[in-house]
């Protein structure tokens, strides 16, 4: 294992103002669990990118995977918004604070509204899409052998991923819409709390449209 902690396995760390301030706001307001999780998003989804030759700005990765799951910590989360719409607005709100374009916003913004949504992201610019790889990778392993176990093995070692992360993290994603269990109509969300709280009640799509105020 590489022992220059500003490179890990074999990609560099964004090291600008903007992005150590990133990482100091992420570490300060998330738990542990969340953070290195966070941060092995920004691993996995630069291999991705490096491996599928995707183009993409490191600093905007690394943003959008800092900041992905904002939106599942109290001080960040509104009474109403899915927690992926909250994370993004966190990110927005950071990002214009340092001026960033328009464009580099929205893209962060999608990136990180987007990365529970399968078979979208990959149809969009390189930091929707990779943002949802490196999500995909750390919490369902999707893509594990397209990575060496050098390259898993070294990321891990300096964000573990702990002995109960597949717990841990659904666990953070049942505290963080337990209270609005509205916003997880249509989204995997569902999943977890139909697995994790014995008193959620899944909306059925269907039945929604049936018992619509529409006549036929």
């Amino acid at each position: 294992m590489s022992t220059d902690l500003s490179t890990i396995a074999g990609v560099r760390i964004p090291d600008s103002t903007m992005a150590q301030s990133a990482t100091e706001l992420v570490r300060d307001a998330e738990t542990e669990l969340l953070y290195h999780h966070s941060r092995r998003v920004f691993f996995f989804g630069a291999l991705t990118g490096e491996r599928q030759g995707i183009s993409y700005d490191a600093e905007l990765l690394y943003i959008g995977a800092m900041f992905h799951d904002m939106g599942l910590m109290d001080a960040h989360a509104s009474p109403d918004e899915r927690f992926e719409v909250d994370g993004a607005n966190a990110a927005r709100d950071f990002l214009q604070s340092y001026g960033l374009a328009e464009r580099d916003i929205d893209d962060v913004w999608d990136s990180i509204a987007l990365h529970t949504t399968p078979g979208i992201p990959k149809h969009k610019r390189s930091t929707v899409a990779l943002v949802a790889a490196g999500v995909e990778m750390d919490v369902l392993g999707i893509g594990f052998d397209e990575f060496t176990s050098k390259q898993r093995n070294e990321i891990c070692a300096c964000h573990p991923r702990g002995l109960k992360f597949k717990q841990g993290i659904l666990s953070s994603f049942c505290m963080g819409t337990i209270r609005k269990p509205e916003t997880t109509f249509g989204n995997i969300k569902a999943d977890v709390l139909s697995k994790m709280d014995p008193t959620y009640k899944r909306k059925d799509f269907a039945d929604a449209v049936l018992n619509s105020r529409w006549t036929t």
